[in-house]
């Protein structure tokens, strides 16, 4: 990379990314842009579990690993568990990508359908799209947002939709990484910027917003490499009208950071 100057927003996995990027000679600013904040109510998943012994559900879709645990976790909590997994076999369960598929199967939880790369909702909708859903219960584990793409697919369908929240996406406590960011790009100082989630983007731009700076931004980013881990990460910054200039695939850290390392040099 050539001591180019590449902007990290990455939280959870910053410092890893950060590494990687010193690694291949390049120069890392970390800026997280995202705080994982818990959004799970035990007293509400008690409820659900008591309500699919009523009435089971036909589909469970798992999206996350990090949310697989949280529900697992509760479950224990709950004492629950055994029940929960007894409902879980009676149902078609699908994960989306490699993440939530490993905490399933840590719980001993058969996968019936697996999103295929790039691991969008796009390919969860077609690895279940022969499946009957007409007045029966389909249950989303929901990531950091509501995926209303995926509600609205699925209640096409006659599904009657619940999404479980585990957690929830939130702008950082501290925002001043990323208001310094927003001055540095403004000013030309980075050579490239890597977004790993869709939500970056978002809050990104809602920092600039905040500064009277969304129109500089956009400009900016239009001015340097913009890397995107993957289509979703992508299609956020279009709709913000940034150019994507670089997109992993298959949507991984390890190929994300060879593509951006050609890319630079």
């Amino acid at each position: 990379m050539q001591a180019r100057k590449v902007a990290i927003l990455e939280t959870r996995l910053g410092k890893e990314l950060a590494e990687l990027v010193a690694r291949r000679g390049g120069v890392p600013v970390h800026a997280p842009a995202l705080a994982e904040l818990p959004d799970l109510d035990r007293k509400a998943i008690a409820a659900l579990v008591d309500s699919l012994r009523e009435k089971p559900a036909k589909l469970f879709v798992f999206q996350t690993g990090v949310g697989t645990k949280a529900l697992f976790a509760a479950t224990d909590e709950l004492g629950v568990t055994e029940i929960f997994l007894k409902l879980l076999s009676a149902a078609v369960v699908a994960a989306r990508g490699p993440k939530p598929t490993a905490a399933l199967r840590s719980r001993g939880v058969r996968i019936d359908r697996s999103a295929a790369e790039p691991y969008t909702t796009a390919e969860i909708l077609d690895a279940i799209k022969d499946l009957d859903l007409k007045k029966g219960r389909a249950i989303i584990q929901r990531h950091g947002a509501l995926n209303p793409e995926l509600d609205r697919a699925l209640e096409a369908r006659g599904a009657e939709v619940m999404e479980i929240p585990t957690y929830r996406w939130s702008l950082p406590a501290d925002t001043a990484p990323l208001e310094n960011l927003v001055g540095a790009l403004e000013r030309g100082e980075l050579h490239a910027v890597a977004f790993t989630n869709a939500e970056q983007a978002r809050n990104l731009f809602a920092v600039a917003q905040r500064m009277g700076k969304a129109k500089e931004l956009k400009e900016a980013l239009n001015r340097t490499l913009v890397a995107s881990i993957g289509p979703v990460a992508s299609a956020a910054l279009r709709e913000a009208g940034v150019k994507v200039g670089l997109e992993s695939s298959p949507p991984k850290l390890g190929p994300f950071i060879s593509a951006l390392d050609v890319a630079l040099s």
